[in-house]
């Protein structure tokens, strides 16, 4: 069962910023969240989401790491000028390494890889940051086709998602990187 938060006056509540550009996602994700007791607002890009957290800068944000425009990356550095206290989660259909490392050392406390629900969003958020010495280390290697996506996402963030320069790095014709590119990635 899920975790349900005593409705509490909008002014009491923690504010959450929602940063999805799926509009079925982010309606249902919101109502979620607010089930758990925060204040939501949300945008469908990075632009509404500066302007929102101008306004008033977010305690909590989740942002979708890939949106029209420019990425949740570019969010993360702009949400932390704004307020460094930001916790910010990230969540993506496109988990790599090279993103979540980014990510981490951009301020965000936490990535997600889509699909995952309320509860694990809401864990994320209240999760220390401080690392872990004792989580629990893989003895097995990676296989052949998540390196190869791994890699991929490594040369697609260095050319700040440009899948043109990322085809022409990689020695790879384009449509070969976009059919790749629309796969979901190996498990390790």
């Amino acid at each position: 069962m899920p975790l349900q938060a005593p409705r509490l006056p909008d002014d009491e509540r923690s504010t959450l910023l929602l940063v999805d550009d799926d509009d079925a996602f982010r309606r249902v994700l919101a109502r979620a969240l607010e089930r758990r007791g925060y204040a939501v607002t949300v945008a469908a890009n990075v632009e509404m989401a500066i302007i929102q957290a101008q306004a008033q800068p977010p305690e909590y944000a989740v942002v979708d790491l890939r949106m029209p425009g420019e990425s949740g990356l570019a969010l993360i550095e702009k949400l932390m000028a704004c307020d460094p206290n930001t916790r910010v989660v990230m969540l993506t259909g496109y988990a790599s390494i090279a993103t979540a490392i980014e990510a981490i050392k951009l301020g965000a406390i936490h990535y997600l890889a889509k699909p995952c629900d309320a509860d694990e969003i809401v864990a994320a958020l209240n999760r220390s940051s401080v690392g872990d010495s004792s989580f629990p280390v893989s003895g097995s290697p990676l296989s052949v086709n998540r390196l190869e996506w791994e890699h991929i996402q490594r040369v697609l963030a260095e050319h700040q998602g440009n899948i043109s320069a990322t085809a022409r790095a990689l020695k790879m014709h384009r449509r070969t990187l976009q059919r790749k590119l629309g796969k979901h990635p190996s498990p390790e």
